[in-house]
């Protein structure tokens, strides 16, 4: 063997020897959660492998951990059908249902006989199956009807608890075939987080952690789906091979072994009476839990067992789902207080007795409207049901009017702004009351500020709630632009403030002005325009001028935006206030532009429209735009009569078909690379 090819075989090894590792620790950190190592520790074994590979990339595997990075967006989802059907359950809503189940089946294994019971508790989230080949992961899919779902292996790849290749345990045979089926979800406190972001952004808030999860899991671009906190537990494996173990107990001790991550809670009982017993534990702490459960799946333990009981035409005889009743709880409205967003937008949040509720202490209830107000004639003084929406959010449901007490009144919304007096607005097509005093609102001004300086937008460190309130309420600062003429000795007039903290906070301030296009558009703070809006529209203006100047159609005309959100934005940039903040923000130095490679001299595809459809051989699609428009052409979503180019990959889509009607040019890759290449 030559010395580079001994060389390469160092490299191989080393890269195999990294992979092993940081599947360990990864499976240690969100499998077990019981971490060996540092995060600081865990993040350079994985950047030494990512270096390795980038200088290797022939080495480069499906199954490394690096390649859990996520990809292009897809146009949509391939169709898959199911090598084993996954049958839905029949519900037991009580005790007295779950023993007419067990009776059933004692009718085919009369006592004596013996029968196991396996009680895991029932994950509200997405269904999904994982297949693996020889230890590899080769793909998942959503359950779908049962028989057929979508191909979303690119997405799964991303969530941590997911393994890419399965561990061997010792003295143990793992089947060459195994397909695992668990639950995505996606964590309460994580789920909190995104909401609260949304709310920022003035973006619909998802109503559950099962839609958002289910949501996140079925995103076309497998990075927001990498973004969001997700997470799995496996409840079921179908083994192909020589040997299988013989009772679904087994079944979840050996996936537990080759790396899936089973619930901690599961137990195998050995009568009806530890099952109801587990069911109605459940019922109670199920709200300790940092994930939303609304029942226990509850199966006979013994596969000859299973098979013998048999399926009906749409769930198997030997197993039942119990459903927790849905808790709802009495308290008392103290007040109502309207309360005013960065928007404008004014939401009446009703302030309660404190009450326990699904396991938290509830203060607070958002009454959403003068509509929902109405409609449920809440008065203050009123005994009110209050229910967790998905045992998430706290929700007034209605009012036990035998118990409302005499002389109250029914509640007047407030036809003036709370925090500055202005008369409040409402447009015909929308339900809540508006505060049109955007520069002059308090609440609003340090509403807008708050999300400038946010994390997710200009990330100014230093820089709070508290912080942002004092510089509004002395008049330091009516907008984020006023931030960047801050002095030192502004600050330093503020209450508890020292000469180290001020320098800290302007240098924080300066630091920000460089931040990456999509971060400042985020931060602008568009109504309807949130994190990844705003990746999009930087992927398509690369100037504050470019996005200014847009007209709707040109907005509306892009894959994700539509006509709502291009309104939006064509309204923002329409204020005057606005106008002269982007100056302010411009003299100061922020950067109000993104990077776009220019080239010397003509610009060959000047002003040419492409849409681009399929697969690509040699590029992605993303790829492809950015030559376009290096090149000095642009790209849209949509075929219409103004497209110059229609660049088609395998497998097209329906804007072929559209294209052909009229008669737009049809390129393939390899004239496409003939008319690009420079």
């Amino acid at each position: 063997m030559n010395t580079e090819n001994l060389a390469k075989n160092s490299i191989l090894q080393k890269i195999q020897e990294l992979r092993n590792k940081i599947n360990y620790h990864n499976y240690l950190y969100y499998v077990k959660d019981e971490p060996e190592i540092p995060d600081k520790e865990f993040d350079a074994l994985f950047r030494e492998l990512k270096t390795l590979e980038e200088q290797n990339p022939e080495l480069i595997t499906p199954d490394s951990p690096t390649q859990r990075i996520g990809a292009a967006p897809s146009e949509k989802f391939r169709q898959v059908k199911h090598k084993y059907p996954l049958y839905s359950l029949d519900n037991a809503n009580n005790d007295e249902e779950l023993l007419e189940w067990y009776n059933r089946i004692r009718k085919t294994f009369p006592e004596p006989q013996k029968i196991e019971f396996v009680c895991e508790l029932k994950i509200d989230g997405l269904a999904v199956t994982l297949s693996y080949e020889n230890g590899k992961f080769t793909r998942g899919a959503t359950r779908g009807d049962g028989k057929t779902g979508e191909d979303i292996s690119t997405n799964l790849k991303t969530i941590n608890s997911i393994p890419l290749t399965l561990f061997t345990p010792e003295n143990e045979h793992v089947p060459r075939h195994i397909e695992a089926r668990g639950e995505i979800f996606m964590p309460i406190s994580s789920f909190e987080k995104l909401n609260e972001k949304r709310r920022e952004k003035s973006e619909p808030e998802f109503a559950n952690p099962r839609n958002a999860g289910s949501g996140s899991v079925r995103q076309l671009d497998s990075k927001i789906t990498r973004e969001r906190d997700l997470d799995i537990f496996i409840y079921a494996g179908v083994f192909e091979g020589d040997t299988h173990p013989q009772t679904h107990w087994k079944s979840l001790q050996l996936l537990s072994k080759l790396g899936f991550k089973t619930n901690p809670y599961i137990k195998l009982c050995e009568s009806i009476k530890e099952v109801i017993d587990y069911c109605n534990r459940w019922d109670e702490e199920r709200f300790e839990l940092d994930y939303a459960t609304d029942g226990v799946v509850v199966k006979v333990n013994d596969f000859s067992k299973q098979e013998e009981l048999g399926f009906t035409s749409r769930s198997p005889r030997w197993a039942v789902a119990y459903k927790f009743p849905p808790e709802r709880a009495l308290t008392e409205i103290k007040y109502i207080e309207p309360s005013v967003g960065r928007t404008g937008a004014v939401t009446p949040i009703a302030h309660l007795e404190p009450v326990k509720l699904a396991g938290t202490i509830v203060k607070r209830a958002s009454l959403h409207n003068a509509d929902e107000i109405k409609r449920l004639d809440i008065r203050i003084g009123d005994k009110v049901w209050v229910k967790k929406a998905a045992e998430i959010i706290p929700k007034v449901i209605a009012v036990d009017l035998k118990k409302r007490p005499p002389g109250t009144e029914p509640f007047e919304y407030p036809d003036k702004c709370p925090e500055c007096g202005t008369p409040l607005e409402r447009k015909a097509d929308e339900v809540a009351f508006h505060c049109p005093n955007s520069s002059g609102c308090p609440a609003q001004v340090r509403g807008r500020i708050e999300y400038w300086v946010s994390r997710e937008a200009m990330d100014i460190d230093w820089v709070g709630e508290s912080m942002v309130r004092q510089m509004v309420e002395n008049g330091l600062i009516k907008d984020p632009s006023d931030l960047y003429s801050l002095t030192v000795d502004d600050i330093l007039a503020l209450e508890r403030m020292g000469e180290k903290s001020a320098s800290n906070i302007i240098n924080a301030i300066r630091q920000s002005k460089d931040r990456p296009f999509n971060r400042l558009i985020n931060a602008l703070g568009i109504k309807y325009v949130g994190r990844e809006t705003a990746d999009l529209l930087s992927r398509h203006f690369f100037s504050i001028e470019e996005l200014k100047n847009a007209d709707y159609q040109t907005l509306s005309a892009i894959d994700g935006i539509g006509d709502k959100v291009a309104e939006g934005i064509v309204n923002f940039f329409n204020n005057s206030c606005v106008n002269e903040m982007i100056e302010k923000l411009r003299n100061a130095g922020v950067k109000l532009y993104g990077e776009r490679p220019e080239i010397a001299g003509e610009q060959p595809l000047g002003n040419k429209s492409f849409v681009l459809t399929g697969t690509l051989k040699n590029m992605t699609r993303n790829q492809a735009g950015d030559i376009i428009k290096r090149l000095g052409g642009k790209v849209s979503s949509s075929v219409s009569k103004k497209t110059d180019y229609l660049l088609v990959g395998e497998d097209p889509g329906s804007k072929l078909d559209k294209a052909v009607k009229l008669n737009v040019k049809i390129l393939n890759e390899d004239e496409f690379l003939n008319m690009t290449s420079t």
